[in-house]
């Protein structure tokens, strides 16, 4: 069961949107609940294929449902027509129509949902001016850059007065230079949204720059929720870990300031600052791992023998991989790696202090 909402937080306003959404496909099954404060942003983060758009789309009625619900505002719609549902969608594509302005874009649908012609017009000139695009109201969307795109389209997902505002990776088509004006210009919109928004990605910075709170989903299955700064201190699976930086391992604390990560019979000792007891998760940075050709002498209470599997340069950094008495990842300056004349194939061992090490329960 997935946490409704931190009450600390923002997300203190009423649960807009309550929903327990199950898909099966002959190979691959969704099961995950979703949960959403008014006003608040959420985001469904995870790799490829975990089921993230099958979850959006099924909150959208544009996947049918094997079992499950979907409550929006308190109001049960999980039968109820897609068209007819108070939801905006923008499409990863934007999908915007391309023989139509970018006013009657925006205009289509509260057309569609029984305003009449200049109303509907209204409505959408209003919107096209609040998201700065005044002066593309006539251009087609083959005249329009990424960035305006991307806004017309949220445009029109708001022209019906949604309560619900789904994003399906709403910067995947936007370069990179692009995608950072247009995320801060997308988060001060959602501010603006008094819904629930949910937004799709695989893109760690985009869910922790726009949203309140996160879900992470894997293989069809909702494995860690929270607000950003929460999942990045404390990761629960390998892929938030990698995601986020952190070399993490679970393992068994015995109370006495040792944990014991691996496979039984292979555990490595791994020392941790306090008395933690039962099953934890154990994790650490990079940039905390020292690497030396001798067994090291001083402070590190954590060292391990370990062979070099991978090198490759990260940022002004460089990642060294390494495998052995425990798998992990360390972050050294160039002038280190030149000092220590690593190469792949070389064995080095690696110190962490117990200080550098963050435990928590799993």
């Amino acid at each position: 069961m997935i946490p409704t909402v931190d009450p600390a937080g923002p997300a203190a306003a009423p649960v807009a949107l309550d929903a327990r959404v199950v898909v099966r496909r002959p190979a691959f099954a969704l099961e995950a609940e979703v949960s959403v404060a008014a006003g608040e942003v959420l985001a469904l983060l995870g790799p490829n294929g975990a089921g993230k758009s099958t979850a959006l789309r099924a909150l959208a009625g544009l996947v049918p449902m094997h079992e499950g619900r979907i409550v929006l505002d308190g109001r049960d719609i999980t039968t109820v027509p897609t068209e007819e549902r108070p939801i905006g969608m923008v499409f990863q594509d934007y999908l915007l129509f391309r023989h139509m302005s970018a006013l009657e874009n925006v205009a289509f649908g509260p057309r569609c949902r029984g305003a009449g012609r200049a109303q509907a017009r209204r409505t959408a000139a209003e919107l096209l001016e609040r998201m700065a695009l005044t002066a593309h109201a006539a251009a087609r969307p083959a005249a329009l850059s990424g960035g305006q795109a991307q806004r017309v389209a949220l445009a029109r997902a708001l022209a019906v007065e949604p309560r619900l505002l789904l994003l399906d990776e709403p910067l995947a088509a936007l370069d990179a230079h692009t995608r950072v004006e247009v995320r801060a210009q997308l988060r001060r919109h959602l501010a603006g949204f008094d819904g629930a928004t949910v937004i799709v990605t695989h893109d760690p910075l985009e869910a922790m720059v726009l949203a309140d709170r996160v879900t992470v989903v894997e293989d069809g299955s909702v494995v860690q929720t929270g607000t950003p700064a929460e999942v990045a201190r404390h990761p629960r699976t390998d892929y938030v870990a990698r995601l986020v930086g952190l070399n993490l391992y679970r393992g068994h604390a015995r109370g006495d300031g040792d944990v014991l990560v691996g496979p039984p019979g292979r555990e490595a000792r791994l020392v941790v600052a306090g008395t933690p007891q039962g099953e934890v998760f154990a994790a650490f940075p990079p940039r905390a791992v020292a690497l030396y050709r001798a067994v090291p002498g001083g402070t590190p209470r954590n060292t391990w023998r370990v062979v070099i599997d991978g090198i490759e340069r990260f940022g002004d950094q460089v990642r060294v991989h390494a495998d052995g008495e425990l798998a992990l990842s360390a972050d050294i300056t160039p002038a280190a790696l030149a000092d220590l004349r690593l190469a792949p194939g070389d064995t080095v061992y690696a110190g962490v202090k117990a200080a550098e090490v963050s435990c928590y329960p799993a």
